[in-house]
C-alpha cells in the first residue's frame, strides 16, 4: 500500500523565508494566525491528511460509489466518517467569513491544507472542494437571503455544494445547453433538464446538496448572453433552518470513469425543480466563473498533489530496489545489487518530479497569498493587482500543473517497473486519478486559448506586462551575485524567450488569428517555466539567505540543488517552446478534415 507524508516543512518555509508570511499580518485574518499558529495548523492539517483519509483512498478507489434504484448514492466504506471528522474539526469552513461561522483564516492556509487532502485523497476531497466553489459563487453573487441560507450551512459542512454546467450535447460551448428556468408566482423557478458529468452530484455525506445550476430562463436569448445562474437545493430549506421538502432532482446513474472511483460522478436530472436565481437574469456566466476560477486554482493543485504523492512513493521504491550495478562502480558490495536510485536515469525520473513539485507548490503559494490580497486590503491598488495577477496565471496554474502532474504520476510508476502496473502497489491509481485533471473544469487547451485570447490582451497587457517586469526586475537584481548567477542567468534567458513570444504573438495573431490558436498551447507551457523558474529563483535566494539562520543544512542543500536542476535540465524547454509558436499554423491547419 503506498504512503504518504505532508510536506509540511516545505509550505513553512515557502511562507516563512521565500514569501515573508509576517509582511501580510495587517490583512484581516492574519492576525488570527501568526507563524506559530500557522505551523500548528498545517501540522494538524498534515496529521488529518495522513492518518483519516490516506488509508482510504485505495479501497474507496476498490470500493467506488453505489447508486440505489430510488437515485440514493452511498460513498465508499469510511467516508462518512472521515467527513464528519473534518466538519467538527472545521476544515470546510476554514478560511469562510466569521459571519457565516468560518474561521476567516487566510486563503493561502486553505491552498496549502487542499494539497494535503489532494495528496491523500483525491476523490474525498472533491466533496468539500466543490462546497467551496458553491460558498464563493453565493458569496460574490446571491442576496442576502441566500447568503443566510446557505453560507453557514456551506461553511460548516452539514450541507455541501455543486457546480452544474455540462449537458450531454454541450461542454465548453455552454450557448448550446438546454435546461430551461420557468418563472413561478413567488419568484422562484421550475427548472427542467439534465446535467453530466456533476461531481460530488449525490452522496450520503451531507444533509442537503446546493446544486449551483445554468438554466435559460423561458424566451431568454439564445447563446451565452442568455444563460442564468440559479441555486437548486436536493432538499428545500425548512423554515427551522434545516433541511424541508425533498426537491425534484435525481441522480439518474453514476458516470463510470478512469478514475476518481469514490467521488459520485452523476447525471443529474432536474424535474421542475424549484430554484432560484442568484445574480441578474442572464448573467449566469458572471456568476458561474466565480466558482470555476476557485475550481481551477483547485484543479491546479490537484495536479501538483497527485505528482507528489506518487513522486515520494517512487523515491522510496527507488532507495529500497535492488537491481543492477552502478555505473560509475558497486555501491552496496555486501549486497547482490545496488538500489535502483543509483542509476541517472532513474534519477531523472526523481528530480524531474521533485523539481516540478517544489517549484509549483511555491508558485500555489505565492498566488494564493495575492488571493488574499485581492480579497482582503484596503488598498486599492494593491487588490487590483493581485487581481491582475490571479487572472493571468489562473490559466497557467490548472493547465501547466495539471499536464506535468499527469506527466509526473506516470514517470513516478515507471520507476517501479513491472510493479507500477500491478494494482497493489497504488502507483496506477495516481495515474488514473490524475488524467482527470487536464480535462475537467476546462479542458487545457481552453486553458491555453484562455491565456492566449483573453488574459494577455487584457487591459492592454497591463497583467502580464507587470510579470515580465517582476521577473527581469529579480534578474537585474541579482546578476551580479555569484552565488545567485546559476538560478538567474537561465531565468532571464527563459523570461526573453516569453517575452520574444509574446511579441510574435502581436505581429503575427492579429491578421490571422489560427496562429495564436496554433501557439496558445506552447505559450501556455512556456509561461508556467518562466513562473517555475521565477519560484525557484526566489527559493534559492531564501535557502542561500536562511543558511546558519535555523533552517536544517541538509534542506538548504537539497533545495540548491533542486533549483539547479530545474535550471539546466527542464527551463531550457522555453526554447523548443518558442519555435513552435513561431513556426504558426500553416501545416498545422494545411491537410482537409478528411485526410485525417
Amino acid at each position: 500500500m503506498p504512503a504518504y507524508k505532508a510536506p509540511v516543512d516545505d509550505t513553512l518555509f515557502l511562507l516563512n523565508d521565500v514569501f515573508a508570511y509576517e509582511r501580510y499580518g495587517n490583512l484581516p485574518g492574519f492576525s488570527d494566525a501568526p507563524p506559530d499558529v500557522v505551523k500548528a495548523i498545517l501540522e494538524e492539517a498534515a496529521k488529518f491528511a495522513e492518518e483519516v483519509l490516506q488509508p482510504l483512498n485505495q479501497t474507496g478507489d476498490s470500493e467506488g460509489c453505489n447508486r440505489n434504484d430510488d437515485g440514493a448514492v452511498a460513498t465508499p466504506t469510511g467516508f462518512k466518517d472521515a467527513y464528519t471528522q473534518m466538519a467538527e474539526a472545521g476544515w470546510i469552513g476554514l478560511t469562510a467569513d466569521p459571519d457565516y461561522g468560518g474561521q476567516g483564516l487566510p486563503h493561502v492556509l486553505g491552498a496549502a491544507l487542499n494539497e494535503y487532502i489532494s495528496s491523500a485523497n483525491m476523490a474525498f476531497g472533491m466533496y468539500p472542494g466543490l462546497s467551496h466553489g458553491a460558498y464563493a459563487a453565493i458569496e460574490a453573487h446571491g442576496s442576502d437571503e441566500q447568503k443566510q441560507t446557505y453560507l453557514p450551512h456551506l461553511a460548516s459542512g452539514k450541507w455541501s455544494g455543486t457546480m452544474n454546467l455540462t449537458e450531454p450535447h454541450c461542454g465548453t460551448d455552454l450557448g448550446l445547453l438546454r435546461t430551461k428556468a420557468v418563472p413561478r408566482d413567488d419568484g422562484s423557478y421550475a427548472i427542467t433538464g439534465s446535467k453530466i458529468f456533476i461531481s460530488a452530484g449525490e452522496h450520503d455525506l451531507s444533509e442537503n446538496i446546493v446544486h449551483l445550476v445554468l438554466a435559460r430562463i423561458e424566451g431568454a436569448e439564445p447563446g451565452i448572453k442568455g444563460i442564468s445562474l440559479f441555486v437548486v437545493p436536493k432538499f428545500l430549506p425548512g423554515e427551522d433552518g434545516g433541511v424541508g421538502d425533498r426537491n425534484g432532482v435525481t441522480c439518474g446513474a453514476i458516470e463510470e470513469k478512469m478514475g476518481i472511483h469514490a467521488n459520485a460522478t452523476c447525471v443529474l436530472n432536474y424535474d421542475e425543480a424549484i430554484g432560484w436565481l442568484v445574480g441578474a437574469p442572464q448573467k449566469g456566466l458572471r456568476a458561474m466563473f466565480t466558482m470555476m476560477n476557485e475550481a481551477r486554482l483547485a484543479v491546479g493543485i490537484q495536479g501538483m498533489a497527485q505528482s507528489e504523492v506518487a513522486y515520494q512513493n517512487a523515491a522510496v521504491y527507488a532507495r529500497d530496489r535492488l537491481q543492477g550495478r552502478a555505473l560509475s562502480g558497486t555501491q552496496q558490495p555486501d549486497k547482490a545489487a545496488d538500489p535502483i536510485i543509483v542509476h541517472p536515469d532513474v534519477r531523472r525520473m526523481l528530480m524531474d518530479q521533485k523539481a516540478f513539485n517544489e517549484g509549483a507548490r511555491a508558485l500555489v503559494v505565492w498566488t494564493a497569498l495575492q488571493a488574499d490580497v485581492a480579497r482582503r486590503s484596503a488598498d486599492e491598488a494593491e487588490r487590483q493587482a493581485a487581481e491582475d495577477h490571479m487572472g493571468l496565471l489562473t490559466p497557467v496554474i490548472k493547465g501547466v500543473l495539471t499536464d506535468y502532474g499527469f506527466q509526473h504520476c506516470a514517470n513516478a510508476q515507471q520507476v517501479y517497473g513491472g510493479h507500477g502496473y500491478v494494482r497493489e502497489w497504488g502507483m496506477e491509481q495516481f495515474v488514473r486519478d490524475a488524467r482527470i485533471a487536464q480535462i475537467y473544469e476546462g479542458a487545457n487547451g481552453i486553458q491555453a486559448l484562455d491565456l492566449v485570447g483573453r488574459k494577455l490582451p487584457r487591459d492592454g497587457g497591463r497583467a502580464v506586462m507587470a510579470f515580465f517586469k517582476e521577473v527581469t526586475d529579480f534578474v537585474a537584481a541579482h546578476g551580479e551575485d555569484e552565488a545567485m548567477k546559476p538560478y538567474v542567468e537561465p531565468l532571464g534567458k527563459a523570461a526573453r524567450d516569453l517575452e520574444r513570444a509574446t511579441m510574435w504573438f502581436m505581429a503575427n495573431a492579429m491578421a490571422k488569428p489560427d496562429n495564436a490558436g496554433a501557439g496558445s498551447y506552447d505559450y501556455m507551457h512556456l509561461m508556467g517555466l518562466v513562473a517555475l523558474g521565477y519560484m525557484w529563483a526566489r527559493m534559492a535566494k531564501a535557502a542561500q539567505d536562511s543558511q546558519g539562520n535555523g533552517l536544517d543544512q541538509g534542506f538548504v542543500d537539497a533545495k540548491l540543488v533542486t533549483g539547479r536542476y530545474f535550471m539546466e535540465r527542464v527551463l531550457p524547454e522555453t526554447a523548443t517552446r518558442v519555435a513552435r509558436i513561431e513556426a504558426g499554423a500553416d501545416t498545422m491547419m494545411a491537410l482537409p478534415a478528411d485526410a485525417f
